[in-house]
């Protein structure tokens, strides 16, 4: 490619990118009614533009409880088993209690405890024994609810479909999960209801329902038959029941089956929500509806009756969820569904708002910092390497206005550290700079010919240059990767400036150096 073909291609590149970089200057509604700018830009972090800041606490007793439960039915199970039928078991409080009801139950006590493995006797009165989890187990459940807890709160908030932008999900001490929302991005109350949803979905057949709870007692005077509870389908808006249902208190199947749930409309434009189980949860589906032909089945979220359609037919892998809800919350259950069930609740402790002004002041000094910076840097460059430090100058502004456009071109997100990053290359810009001229200088104190100088000292130069920014790129991909929020912004700060900078020193300042002196016979290169 000769020297006029790269010269346009290079003007043509930055130019393209300065447009892009320009833009994030133009307000945004402007853009969004021009065609001459770009819709989107540079996206700004929580601490930038402000937003929410909750700190939601976990219910990890909850978690304990559940476990001996599952401990509990298994040694109830074991003890039938052997013909132990007389004792009886409950959880409360992290204990799990349990009472002999005669001679020799005791001893079995104690052996199917030790046969579980993981309870360790806390208690013992007389018949009554009490147990707890041991200390590595109940470490363990709580350490694996936090995880879980983790992935299905960030899964609710990044979702790809309806999930919001540049949000932080971390966790924060041993019981809590840091959750940072930019901007007006989403309605406190929409957030706050999805954050806090359980999400545990449960499809059960209606054995009996009227209008209202009153009613349906009316008919079971002497109490509700056994393994059965009502449940309630409500207005969205008012909170009313309209409808109360008798049903199992066991599911008959859960939504631990879900494959996907997306949002859909049916005939008359009204929102439901489209769900697929996998194939095992399929054949359960399957059977159960071609079971229950012609009775109502209701659909049950958080002990919330959605709807409770009557089975036409069976049904496999493929449903829908109808109901008194408005698109967005339609759209919200999905994500909910998506995403999966809380295996404990969740209750918000701290809750901040954070407004924008702070960040602005923080723009304007990031501006600032990075404008002295440039000035600093070009007085040196210049004062020390002359007509050559002019050339750096020059790449170093390319440089600038590439990292801006790369960073609008994918919309990325600019943080407060981000802004620090943006500092930070501008001075690492100038260093391959330097390792070049005093490359160059070293050939020229050789006595080669300037032509050769500059060619030999890009390309010994190049590996110095190219080893320098890697090491520092390897350690901004790790950060990335590890890190959360504002540290994330920070390494895509540094990682794109290391690219344009390995760019503008490598390509830009010797494509200068080709235009001048380029071929001529010069004296002396000023450098």
């Amino acid at each position: 490619m000769n020297l006029q073909w790269r010269l346009g291609s290079v003007i043509a590149l930055v130019l393209l990118f300065a447009w892009l970089t320009i833009a994030n200057f133009v307000p945004k509604a402007e853009r969004l009614e021009s065609n001459l700018w770009p819709d989107d830009g540079l996206r700004l972090g929580l601490d930038l533009q402000g937003g929410i800041h909750w700190v939601v606490g976990v219910d990890l007793p909850t978690a304990v409880d559940r476990e001996l439960e599952f401990v509990r039915k298994n040694m109830q199970d074991a003890l039938e088993e052997d013909g132990v039928r007389s004792i009886r078991m409950e959880v409360a409080n992290g204990t799990l209690v349990a009472r002999a009801g005669g001679p020799g139950d005791v001893d079995a006590l104690e052996e199917a405890a030790d046969d579980s493995g993981v309870l360790r006797a806390a208690q013992v009165d007389g018949d009554e024994l009490r147990f707890q989890l041991t200390s590595d187990w109940e470490a363990e459940i709580r350490e694996r609810t936090m995880l879980q807890v983790l992935e299905v709160l960030r899964r609710r908030i990044d979702d790809p479909v309806r999930g919001i932008p540049d949000s932080v999900v971390t966790r924060q001490g041993a019981d809590r999960v840091l959750v940072q929302i930019p901007g007006g991005q989403i309605d406190r109350t929409r957030a706050g209801a999805l954050l806090k949803s359980t999400g545990f979905l449960e499809f059960k057949i209606v054995q009996d329902q009227d209008v209202s709870e009153e009613l349906l007692l009316a008919r079971y005077p002497d109490g509700l038959p056994a393994e059965t509870m009502l449940s309630f389908e409500r207005d969205s808006e008012t909170e009313r029941v309209v409808a109360a249902y008798l049903v199992p208190k066991a599911p008959d199947i859960t939504g631990d089956f879900l494959e996907d749930a997306r949002v859909g409309f049916d005939p008359q434009q009204r929102p439901l929500v489209n769900f697929r189980f996998n194939p095992e949860g399929g054949d359960i589906f399957g059977k159960l509806t071609e079971e229950n032909i012609g009775e109502p089945l209701a659909i049950v979220l958080d002990e919330n009756v959605y709807s409770a359609p009557t089975i036409n037919s069976r049904i496999t892998t493929r449903g829908q969820i109808t109901g008194r809800f408005t698109s967005q919350e339609a759209a919200d259950l999905a994500v909910v569904l998506r995403a999966g069930a809380l295996s404990v609740p969740v209750v918000i402790e701290e809750e901040r708002s954070i407004g924008p002004a702070l960040g602005q002041d923080s723009i304007d000094s990031g501006v600032a910092a990075s404008a002295v910076g440039l000035v600093l840097i070009l007085l040196f460059a210049i004062g020390y390497y002359r007509v050559s430090g002019g050339y750096a100058g020059v790449a170093l502004l390319v440089n600038l206005v590439l990292l801006v456009g790369l960073m609008s071109l994918f919309d990325a997100t600019l943080t407060l550290p981000g802004i620090a990053g943006l500092v930070l290359t501008v001075g690492m810009a100038v260093d391959a700079n330097v390792i070049i001229f005093e490359r160059i200088r070293e050939e020229l104190r050789g006595n080669k010919s300037i032509r050769s100088a500059i060619a030999t000292g890009f390309s010994k130069a190049l590996w110095t240059v190219l080893d320098a920014n890697i090491t520092t790129l390897i350690t901004a991909v790790i950060l990335f990767q590890f890190g959360t929020g504002p540290i994330k912004g920070f390494a895509v700060t540094l990682s794109v400036g290391i690219l344009t900078s390995v760019f503008s020193a490598l390509v830009v300042t010797r494509l200068l150096f080709q235009l001048y002196p380029g071929n001529r016979q010069v004296a002396e290169l000023s450098i």
